[in-house]
């Protein structure tokens, strides 16, 4: 009778642990994903120089599960720097990916945007800016990657187009700021986590490693031009925004991107 009993229990084990409980308790902790590896309809596109929805050249598009920017299909870049949003805004939220860098860096593009590119957070609503709008007001968790010169180059750093931060309670004066992370070879995946707590306290993350923490995102500042001047309130506390991965000529795979809410 026990090694029927121990049989049952198995089969009960079994059973439970494919059931919609189960499957529930599985995704309990709270994230979702933002990217399904198959398609971008939860995105949407607003490029430099084109109307919101305008994915100029495929520059985003999907491939073996990775959501890709490339310029393969460019006739020169002409400054169309470009973001994929979220469909949905967020306020307080901890969000995850992994990105790495690939070839084919377009040589008409800034000498700054070699290896360069990012998350945009508590961005602007993309259907409020001017066509010739070149950057959201929003803020930046920057990818960098290191260049064949050797010399150090962290990554999660902040920039701040359109908008300000208070670092180490004194507002902070410049556009971008360095996080304290190593530096990481093109090619070689890395994962990157923001936490974001509304208008208060920001943390970004790197390989696990806490590498830079600042706080109140506010409207202000310079970099981003050609805004509609009714969107940018100076002084303006950001509490939520949209989140956007960034295209300015570097190509680069993204992948895993996964979001939990931190509201409740």
């Amino acid at each position: 009778m026990r090694y029927v009993s121990a049989a049952i229990l198995v089969i009960v084990i079994i059973i439970t642990a494919c059931s919609p409980k189960a499957t529930q308790v599985k995704q309990s902790n709270g994230w979702i994903s933002l990217f399904n590896g198959k398609d971008m309809n939860d995105w949407f596109v607003k490029i430099h120089h084109h109307e919101v929805g305008d994915n100029y050249g495929q520059t985003f598009r999907v491939e073996d599960g990775i959501l890709q920017v490339r310029y393969d299909k460019y006739d020169g870049f002409n400054e169309r720097y470009g973001h994929l949003y979220y469909k949905t805004p967020f306020s307080r939220y901890h969000l995850k990916m992994e990105y790495r860098f690939v070839d084919g860096w377009m040589k008409d593009a800034p000498s700054y945007t070699i290896l360069n590119s990012g998350v945009m957070y508590h961005s602007q609503d993309p259907r409020t800016m001017p066509k010739e709008q070149d950057w959201p007001i929003s803020v930046e968790m920057q990818f960098l990657a290191g260049l064949p010169d050797g010399k150090p180059r962290p990554t999660g750093n902040m920039c701040s187009p359109g908008t300000e931060i208070v670092y180490q309670g004194t507002k902070y004066n410049g556009h971008c700021l360095n996080s304290t992370s190593k530096t990481y070879p093109p090619g070689e995946w890395v994962t990157a986590e923001l936490i974001v707590l509304g208008d208060s306290l920001i943390t970004h993350m790197i390989n696990g490693d806490t590498v830079l923490q600042y706080s109140k995102p506010s409207i202000g500042g310079g970099v981003a031009n050609r805004y509609d001047p009714k969107q940018k309130v100076e002084g303006k506390p950001l509490v939520s925004g949209y989140i956007a991965l960034q295209s300015e000529g570097q190509p680069i795979d993204f992948r895993n991107i996964q979001l939990k809410n931190l509201e409740n």
